[in-house]
């Protein structure tokens, strides 16, 4: 039994989303593929971006994928720190920014 919830070797695994839904795995694979190409963006910078989401969404699978391929591109530790700051700043904002739904609903029913 693994240690943790997540097990790091179910990441190899990920493939094996086509076997129980082919059509529409090979359709997210192709669709992964594509948004990770060069583009306007730099693999390098797209590389970034997923670490920060994937700290945002709190995937340790996508973590550990995206530290490694941040590795394997020269991405520095600074750079992936302040990536991740970056991802917590807009997910605090966005916390904090729905209080004022909070206020005004309070100012509404207290009148």
């Amino acid at each position: 039994m693994a240690s943790d919830y997540y097990n790091p070797a179910d990441l190899r695994k990920f493939g094996k989303i086509t076997e129980w839904s082919k059509e529409l795995g090979e359709a997210f694979f192709d669709y992964y593929g594509k948004v990770f190409e060069e583009g306007a963006l730099s693999a390098r910078e797209k590389s970034l971006i997923a670490l920060a989401v994937s700290h945002v969404v709190k995937c340790p699978y996508c973590i550990d994928a995206y530290t490694k391929d941040g590795l394997e591109r020269g991405i520095t530790k600074e750079e992936m720190m302040e990536a991740v700051h970056a991802g917590a700043a807009i997910e605090s904002g966005a916390t904090l920014v729905h209080g004022v739904q909070m206020m005004n609903k309070y100012n509404k029913l207290s009148m």
